[in-house]
């Protein structure tokens, strides 16, 4: 068949719209992940359908390396707040990093306000030369190489707070309470960090939700103003606030409605996450490089409601049961909570951009290692050996009742 040149461009137009939809597509919504696995075709005539659009290959987690396209030239340094056993950590490293490394270090703004600091002789050497920024103010997209943390694990998600689109690989020390996400020891810090630099690092991708609030009649509303993306790294918390009544809160699961909640509430957790508030509700420890979402409930009114762990890259949908006595309230991370009304719903899937957590070991150690130290898990006193036991130490596998028995009538 012949076509015309004006047939050409048309079909030409229609192929580059269908393609933008499905760029579209992809960058609205992680469809779906496949393991890392090559193969694609089972058995003589089953296969995976090809949509490279919709489909994202999870990395072997082994093969999960730092790599420097160029030699990282700005830092941030996020401190732990409020703590003075922080304060001098801070200042040498700061100061190693300015005076040593030649890098360009970024704090936020209200370290530069602390007086214990303002204080300090050794502060005020580096003071002038610290790029400062202030928190929901500043867009630090693109200008940050490299981010350390000094504290708990607070600094960490802090740091995924600071960045809701890619983030720049994350290098965490232990200077807090518990811990779990941060495997570094501060004593050593040159030789730790000069390594990290020279890009001889193993990475866990921790996945984060994306969650979108829309508000009643907001989707149909042609003034609405684009819904906000909220990235969080542990988990979204849906409760039943101050009210006394319980929670009913509807699930769907790629637009299917799963279950009613009835009980306080319900956890929407990532992998990193389920070591955290999901595990004190009863939920399982899963891997952070596991390509999951868990949903746990809160003190549910059923005895057989147990947490399920889904594919990550689902769409969860959360609302208020049209006939639920009262509201849900939601947080991100433990920050920006805010009431669901009737009719409002909640929209969750994993995002595209991770968290580049820098291992101390490897990925397998490294959280194994968090588990024994940090919540105890499975660590108990060992049983004995029978050589240790002084009562079973004289006997025999042949002893009986019997001649038991029988010796004592020979004593008597």
């Amino acid at each position: 068949m012949f076509v015309s040149p004006s047939d050409s461009s048309v079909v030409r137009v229609v192929s580059l719209i269908v393609l933008l939809a499905a760029a579209c597509v992809y960058v609205m919504r992680t469809r779906s992940l496949n393991a890392p696995s090559p193969i694609q075709q089972f058995g003589p005539c089953g296969r995976i359908m090809k949509n490279s659009a919709m489909v994202m290959t999870i990395q072997d987690p082994a093969s999960q390396r730092l790599t420097w396209y160029k030699p990282p030239l700005t830092v941030l340094v996020i401190k732990k707040v409020r703590d003075v056993s922080v304060l001098q950590p801070f200042v040498k490293l700061v100061k190693w990093l300015i005076q040593e490394k030649s890098m360009l270090v970024y704090v936020e703004q209200s370290v530069m306000d602390d007086t214990l600091l303002a204080t300090n002789p050794s502060f005020t050497v580096v003071k002038d030369k610290l790029m400062t920024f202030r928190d929901g103010k500043d867009d630090l997209t693109d200008k940050i190489d490299f981010i350390i943390c000094l504290g708990g694990d607070g600094t960490l998600l802090y740091a995924s707070l600071l960045f809701q689109q890619s983030v720049p690989p994350v290098m965490a020390f232990h200077l807090g309470s518990l811990g779990f996400l941060t495997p570094f020891e501060f004593e050593n810090f040159e030789d730790q960090v000069t390594n990290v630099l020279e890009g001889h690092a193993a990475l866990t991708l921790r996945s984060r939700l994306r969650c979108i609030i829309m508000r009643k009649n907001e989707e149909t509303a042609k003034d609405a103003k684009p819904p906000t993306n909220i990235l969080v790294l542990n988990e979204v918390v849906i409760d039943r606030g101050p009210s006394p009544y319980l929670s009913n809160i509807d699930l769907y699961l790629d637009g299917k409605l799963i279950t009613s909640v009835q009980g306080d509430g319900l956890i929407v957790s990532t992998p990193t996450g389920s070591t955290a508030y999901a595990v004190a509700a009863g939920a399982s420890m899963i891997h952070p490089s596991v390509p999951a979402i868990m949903v746990t409930p809160i003190c549910p009114h059923s005895l057989s409601f147990r947490p399920i762990v889904v594919p990550a890259g689902v769409e969860l949908k959360i609302s208020v049961s049209p006939d639920s006595r009262n509201t849900a309230w939601v947080s991100f991370d433990g920050r920006n909570r805010q009431e669901l009304l009737h009719g409002d719903s909640l929209r969750v899937t994993t995002s595209i951009y991770p968290v580049p957590s820098i291992c101390a070991q490897d990925q397998i150690a490294d959280w194994f290692d968090s588990l024994g130290e940090c919540l105890h898990w499975n660590v108990r006193k060992r049983q004995k050996h029978l050589d240790e036991l002084s009562d079973l130490t004289h006997s025999s596998s042949n002893d009986t009742l019997d001649s038991l028995e029988h010796t004592d009538q020979i004593d008597s």
